[in-house]
């Protein structure tokens, strides 16, 4: 099995400016957001990526693709119907082919010696020939923000497991009712990082729940748990971390965590210790 194709879902309410926002990369250039995501699908190999765009913006959106190693195609999802609906909006661009689909808000940051977050979600999806989900140990003060799934230590060594249950945001009860995963710290649950590895069988469940919502907006965490009782599905827990720039503070955080992670983390510590001092000494003159 080869992954060929990615989508990066850019149409929703929340997300359609994030992308598009200017960066420091970890090599001290500026990129926008765009940029970053296109760079971490390619990194796996995949060279043809479809991004989902409101109608109207792909001008914007072609103008800010900045020297991206992969070719683009910008795909409309004509109505503002959601997540699942802006993955079957692709459904021409992936036809049967297996494919990576990211969110376009999060920022990842690796911390695996030369291997991108993506890089690992694909090798894994390749390797086992089937769905693969990013996970990564999640509080569960922070199940509000993810979609979350329960499973079985599938390959301890390389942090895989079996998945056979998924929900979308679900409270800590439901969590310890149905997503306890055996190996995990307590009240830690598997979350979503933002990346997936997926397949015809779950695009077919996904068309099939949208058709039957009666215009309600779906999720995708329906049509995944779907196709953990049907098929087999694992999920990776990520050497990395995802941040999301749609959280208060959000593109702030990421910007640290990239330069942090990057060619001039001195630097940045250096200009971080001293913003700090510089605050500390204000907040003191206050009191």
């Amino acid at each position: 099995m080869k992954v060929s194709k990615a989508v990066i879902t850019a149409a929703g309410e929340s997300q359609r400016h994030l992308p598009l926002q200017t960066v420091v990369d970890g090599h001290g250039r500026q990129r926008k957001v765009l940029g970053l995501l296109v760079d971490e699908v390619a990194s796996a190999g995949i060279e043809e990526v479809g991004i989902v765009i409101r109608p109207g913006f792909e001008d914007l959106y072609r103008e800010v693709a900045d020297d991206v190693s992969a070719n683009l195609s910008f795909i409309t999802q004509p109505n503002p119907l959601g997540y699942a609906d802006a993955v079957l909006c692709a459904g021409d661009f992936v036809g049967d082919n297996t494919f990576m689909l990211m969110v376009s808000d999060h920022v990842y940051v690796s911390d695996a010696p030369d291997r991108t977050c993506a890089q690992q979600l694909v090798s894994i999806a390749e390797q086992e020939e089937c769905m693969v989900s990013a996970v990564q140990p999640t509080h569960e003060s922070k199940l509000p923000y993810f979609g979350a799934i329960g499973g079985n230590l599938f390959d301890r060594e390389r942090e895989l497991y079996a998945v056979n249950a998924v929900l979308e945001k679900p409270t800590p009860t439901a969590a310890e009712q149905q997503l306890v995963t055996p190996g995990l710290r307590h009240g830690h649950y598997l979350c979503f990082l933002g990346m997936h590895v997926l397949n015809a069988l779950f695009v077919d469940r996904l068309s099939e729940r949208t058709r039957g919502s009666n215009g309600k907006e779906q999720h995708l965490s329906g049509a995944l748990n779907d196709v953990a009782g049907r098929g087999r599905y694992l999920a990776l827990a990520i050497d990395g971390r995802r941040y999301d720039l749609d959280r208060r503070h959000g593109l702030l955080i990421a910007q640290l965590a990239v330069g942090l992670s990057g060619d001039h983390r001195e630097e940045v510590l250096e200009s971080l210790v001293e913003v700090l001092a510089q605050s500390s000494a204000a907040q003191s003159k206050k009191v």
